[in-house]
């Protein structure tokens, strides 16, 4: 049976039942019990409250709880111990992160991973009917720059100015004006469309650390994103890969299917962000997404996206043990 992430939104107590998880929302009457079997994840918004006895429990299962604060943002996690770690995968991790050319060369394939699938997205909309030549001519000539550059922050730049040719595409495929992205915004942003690349990113970037926490991979030493003191960064890294295949997707299709609307957002200081009802719409979207499946020509199988982003770790894993060199995995679109 697939496991499942639950997302509690409301405030209350989270507690252990014996060996079952029980949530009391703050003006609920009732307990809601969880099954603790094929729990993947707990992602919390709400004001929770959680002790001790709560948390031995989740580490005894493995699980791990990833906090949002009041606008949405990932603040954090709880990191059950690292029961996959072995010493010589970090080691090797930490010796690609500290040679200059390995590292590098590590970010300069996740860049071409995220870019190749970005300009496949606007390549089946140009399939479609949509006029987008010259945004994927333009794209062409940007990656085409990525094995000249030098560094990590000139990368960084290169990045960035693809993705605004990208996000231009998007404009253009978007019919519905209200949801035009217009420039990419930040904490907080002030559009639509601004607001669920956003929240879809921040989903993302939680999911990629449940599943690197499933294996020997370290989070913490990323090599496109920086690693630093106070976060990870090796999550960052492996979800530009993904967020074009499930994030901007999960979008459209909420778009698209007029799933979504103005009455899915709220006001708040300074922006704007989705409110609880276009919380349950956009997750709703994004985990059908996530678990869709595809016929995978060199797994021989189906499998689902979120599968392919743990076998995309493993991936990684063979590259820095040097056993297989890393192609990122790329949408057959």
């Amino acid at each position: 049976m697939m496991a499942d992430p639950i997302y509690i939104f409301k405030s209350g107590m989270l507690s252990r039942k014996g060996n079952t998880i029980a949530f009391k929302g703050k003006d609920d009457e009732k307990t809601r019990y969880i099954p603790i079997e094929n729990l993947l994840e707990i992602k919390i918004f709400g004001d929770v409250n959680i002790n001790k006895r709560f948390l031995e429990f989740l580490a005894s299962k493995r699980i791990p709880i990833h906090f949002y604060n009041h606008y949405d943002r990932y603040i954090g996690s709880f990191y059950p111990y690292e029961y996959n770690s072995n010493g010589i995968t970090i080691v090797m991790q930490s010796e690609f992160y500290i040679d200059k050319e390995k590292k590098l060369d590590l970010a300069k394939r996740f860049i071409n991973g995220a870019m190749l699938n970005m300009k496949r997205f606007v390549s089946y909309y140009e399939r479609k009917g949509f006029e987008l030549a010259d945004r994927i001519e333009k794209m062409g000539e940007i990656k085409s720059k990525v094995d000249e550059v030098e560094s990590i922050d000139e990368l960084m730049a290169l990045e960035g100015n693809y993705r605004e040719i990208y996000y231009s595409a998007m404009d253009d495929i978007i019919e519905r004006p209200e949801f035009k992205i217009g420039t990419r915004e930040r904490r907080p942003p002030t559009n639509f469309m601004n607001t669920m690349i956003s929240f879809g990113n921040t989903l993302m970037y939680s999911t990629v650390l449940t599943e690197i926490y499933k294996t020997s991979l370290d989070p913490r030493i990323g090599y496109l994103h920086s690693a630093n003191f106070r976060k990870f960064s090796l999550n960052l890294d492996i979800a530009e890969i993904f967020k074009p295949i499930v994030v901007d997707r999960t979008i459209f299709s909420l778009i698209n299917r007029n799933e979504i609307d103005e009455g899915d957002f709220k006001q708040v200081k300074g922006g704007i962000h989705l409110d609880d009802s276009g919380k349950r719409k956009f997750i709703k979207s994004y985990e059908a997404h996530l678990n869709a499946t595809i016929k995978h020509s060199k797994l021989k199988r189906n499998v689902s996206y979120r599968t392919l982003i743990r076998h995309e770790c493993y991936k990684v894993i063979k590259h820095i043990l040097k056993e297989k060199e890393y192609k990122p995995f790329v949408m057959e679109w």
